[in-house]
């Protein structure tokens, strides 16, 4: 191959994650509303009947679509969906950092103003029901932390013997955080968790 051909492969390319093409994509959405005269974050409950993580709470979100145009856009999508509000009622959207969960996914969350909110009809089929919590709890609560240790693991015929050290090869122990909040007879964990506290990190930030 020739130079030439090299550098006008790689001349204005646009760095990504590698493999990100093999990586599920999903967009979440954390949204704010207006509730007594303070701001309160909605969470949903997750329908009992799903086969997917029954019963959890967690943000209005969900898988990319195709013809999704980028993240935004479906988690905008997602929202109206499950919550029943039109898109005109979604404003102020802004999105957070992403994240790469070990389970091959990279996941967008957005943070947004829901207006309107008492016209929310949410979906049925998706969702048991929704509350809020003033966006002050967050501010003023420290979350537990857990750790998820994840162990290495090779497959039968990994070729121990092309590598230094073999089969004494010391690979690098990798953990999760896991974050959870108890509020009222709710547990906020896991991901759901975890964007919340990114959120609050940000807008405390100095």
């Amino acid at each position: 191959m020739k130079y030439k051909t090299i550098i006008d492969k790689l001349s204005n390319r646009t760095p990504t994650l590698l493999g990100h093409d093999q990586f599920s994509k999903c967009s979440v959405l954390l949204p704010l509303i207006e509730k007594d005269d303070e701001l309160h974050v909605l969470f949903e409950v997750r329908a009992f009947h799903l086969n997917r993580q029954p019963g959890e709470i967690c943000f209005p979100g969900g898988k990319m679509d195709p013809n999704d145009k980028n993240a935004q856009e479906a988690a905008i999508r997602e929202t109206v969906e499950e919550l029943g509000i039109e898109k005109t009622n979604i404003t102020d959207v802004f999105p957070l950092d992403y994240i790469v969960s070990p389970f091959d996914t990279i996941i967008y969350p957005f943070v947004a103003t829901i207006r309107h909110p008492h016209k929310m009809k949410p979906n049925k089929e998706e969702v048991a029901e929704i509350f809020t919590v003033p966006l002050s709890f967050f501010q003023q609560t420290e979350p537990e932390v857990y750790y998820v240790h994840f162990k290495a693991e090779p497959e039968p015929n990994f070729p121990f013997d092309k590598i230094p050290n073999g089969e004494n090869y010391h690979w690098r122990p990798r953990k999760m955080d896991e974050h959870f909040y108890y509020y009222k007879n709710k547990v906020i964990w896991g991901l759901t968790a975890r964007i919340i506290y990114h959120f609050i990190e940000l807008i405390q930030k100095d």
